[in-house]
């Protein structure tokens, strides 16, 4: 058995800026990590667990806000 855990993770953004993510991810974010989805480029603010890590798979709500946009090279 692997001791690598998933997180499934919901992505809110603060101030309605941003729609959110719902995604799985193969570490814990923490707070002041930057996250990257939809283009865009966030601050995580606040991490709170939904419920205890079963197995390999945790649930966890995570409360971010946006930075910028992440350019294209096009």
């Amino acid at each position: 058995m692997s001791n690598e855990i998933f997180y499934k993770v919901s992505f809110v953004v603060a101030n309605g800026e941003h729609p959110g993510a719902i995604m799985t991810v193969d570490h814990r974010p923490e707070i002041e990590d930057e996250v990257s989805f939809n283009g865009s480029v966030f601050k995580v603010t606040e991490v709170m667990e939904l419920m205890p890590t079963v197995g390999n798979f945790g649930f966890l709500h995570v409360t971010c806000e946006f930075l910028s946009d992440i350019e294209s090279d096009e």
